[in-house]
């Protein structure tokens, strides 16, 4: 299946791919063939050592999407009973509970892994790398996927409860390590997004040194 991009540049592209929670389509399946197609470029993002050791469980099951949906909610629930209101705003949280609310409905959800488990005590740089070397592939299915004119929110709340994730879904759970979950559909209220809001550059940015 050859689908047609959302008519957008690369800058267009980047600055117009949020995390979509309320906004998903939760009545409108996703082609599997269309998700192999975001997938495919996912592959071509750069990793650690260009090992490759990725691997990515796509759910469209119902059961299985139900099942992964109570562990979430489970482990959302707790996560925001212990944020504060000045970590995340009232829409951040609204939308966080409704994914939450919501999972099961999801058409379909993107289990990110990688090869191999970190001991606790691993360095910084190693863990950097290994984490790291999943992230770019699942920005570029994202952004993939925005240009395909679906929405996608990415989340790892789920991981608390990343073994019985693996149980359920049949993941080698000593031999591969969950990094991350992504909900993926077509969007509600037409395919348009504006740019998304962001801090003021020379509020982040420091040349030569750290400015705070």
């Amino acid at each position: 299946m050859t689908s047609t991009p959302v008519t957008l540049d690369i800058d267009g592209l980047l600055s117009r791919t949020p995390t979509v929670r309320r906004r998903l389509d939760l009545s409108r399946p996703v082609p599997r063939p269309l998700l192999a197609e975001c997938l495919q470029l996912a592959l071509h993002a750069p990793n650690g050592g260009n090992r490759q050791s990725w691997h990515f469980v796509v759910i469209d099951d119902p059961a299985t999407k139900a099942g992964i949906a109570r562990y979430y909610k489970s482990a959302s629930d707790a996560y925001l009973a212990t944020t504060s209101s000045a970590a995340m705003s009232e829409k951040a949280v609204a939308g966080v509970r409704y994914l939450a609310d919501h999972l099961h409905q999801v058409p379909a959800l993107v289990l990110a892994g990688i090869r191999g488990r970190l001991p606790r005590d691993a360095p910084l740089a190693k863990q950097s790398s290994f984490f790291g070397s999943v992230y770019p592939a699942l920005w570029s299915f994202m952004l993939a996927a925005r240009s395909r004119e679906l929405g996608a929110a990415l989340t790892t709340v789920h991981l608390a409860h990343e073994r019985e994730v693996a149980e359920l879904v049949g993941i080698p759970a000593d031999e591969f390590t969950q990094v991350a979950l992504v909900a993926v559909g077509y969007t509600t209220g037409g395919s348009g997004f504006r740019p998304t809001p962001r801090q003021p550059l020379d509020e982040v940015v420091s040349w030569n040194g750290w400015q705070s």
